[in-house]
């Protein structure tokens, strides 16, 4: 069972917070003053709770507040179960809540996600260099590490959440992150497939100039088990190397065909790219939707309902016509 510690700082001339015992399985509730202006209510109880605790803290506390999440490790005694909660026939048929972090996490998250900082830039690079060496090699060992390296996994998946939540500045911010990243790798795989001898022929760059379906399924699952991840509050290290399966290959390949002077081997590894972009975050929105990622005021509920409604329409249709132009040319 995933625990947080809420630490809710405000002013010391309010009274402890009086949280409800019916709305909230409290396994913990301690408040004292910290100096002669400060309180603080230090709150532990499940990761599912975490974000209905907070919309009802921003409710409750009309004073200036500040609430610091942290990650609980362990507690002893342990927390007993709920014999109610464990026997699945007592259980709401229409409850569809899932357990999963609050926004606030998934927002700290997409925000360190974007932050295209020189450490950034420096993965990509590396990596396009790794995956490129073990490419011409035809190494697959080597491009796995390049896809290790690469940092891929926030971006898009920042891109997802802003549209799932009709964040405007999120959604900037991801999608520079992500446009930048590509340029990135893709300028220095041109520049590479320029001096470099390239073998179109190379098992590991032929295989990324075919497309099939089973290239928009892995792209699908790679954003669906990214957002799981990212949502279950779980390390995104290992999912993140799928995500790479999905995006460094297809860019760094069209980025070496095109400089070695192979233009139809390279539109075919771009096409691949760009149906691995739009499957992902396709996939990657709808298991947001699902889990019932959305904003809490209603003004933004509405335009994360519109943001959403044209994100699916555009990413299902450009991915229908990915798919039927695929079918024409199979």
């Amino acid at each position: 069972m995933a625990l947080r510690l809420v630490d809710v700082y405000h002013p010391d001339t309010d009274e402890a917070l009086e949280v409800p015992d019916d709305a909230y399985d409290v396994l913990g509730h301690w408040t004292y003053a910290i100096d002669e202006d400060q309180r603080v209510d230090r709150v532990l109880l499940e990761v599912e709770e975490t974000e209905s605790f907070l919309d009802w803290v921003d409710d409750t506390v009309i004073t200036e507040y500040r609430v610091v999440l942290q990650s609980v490790e362990a507690t002893l005694p342990r927390p007993d179960v709920d014999e109610a909660d464990a026997e699945p026939a007592d259980a709401d048929e229409n409850d569809v809540s899932v357990a999963r972090v609050g926004r606030a996490e998934l927002y700290e998250y997409a925000r360190d996600a974007t932050d295209v900082s020189g450490y950034y830039y420096a993965l990509i690079a590396l990596s396009v260099v790794v995956a490129a060496g073990g490419m011409l090699r035809d190494q697959t060992a080597v491009v796995i590490g390049a896809m290790v390296i690469a940092p891929l996994i926030g971006p898009n998946l920042a891109l997802a959440l802003g549209t799932t939540l009709g964040d405007l500045d999120l959604l900037g911010q991801a999608a520079w992150a992500n446009l930048t990243g590509v340029a990135l790798a893709l300028a220095g795989a041109l520049g590479l497939g320029a001096i470099m001898t390239v073998d179109p022929t190379t098992g590991e760059l032929a295989v990324r100039t075919v497309i099939g379906l089973p290239d928009i399924a892995l792209a699908g699952a790679a954003g669906a088990a990214g957002a799981l991840a990212v949502t279950r509050g779980g390390a995104t290290g290992l999912v993140g190397v799928m995500v790479a399966v999905a995006l460094l290959p297809p860019v760094v390949a069209t980025g070496l065909l095109f400089g070695a002077g192979h233009p139809g081997a390279a539109l075919r590894a771009g096409l691949l790219t760009v149906t691995n972009v739009v499957s992902l975050n396709l996939a990657a929105v709808c298991t947001f939707l699902l889990l019932g990622v959305w904003p809490r005021d209603w003004r933004d509920v509405a335009q994360a309902r519109t943001s959403t409604r044209i994100a699916l329409a555009l990413w299902g249709s450009a991915l229908i016509a990915l798919a039927l132009l695929l079918w024409r040319f199979a």
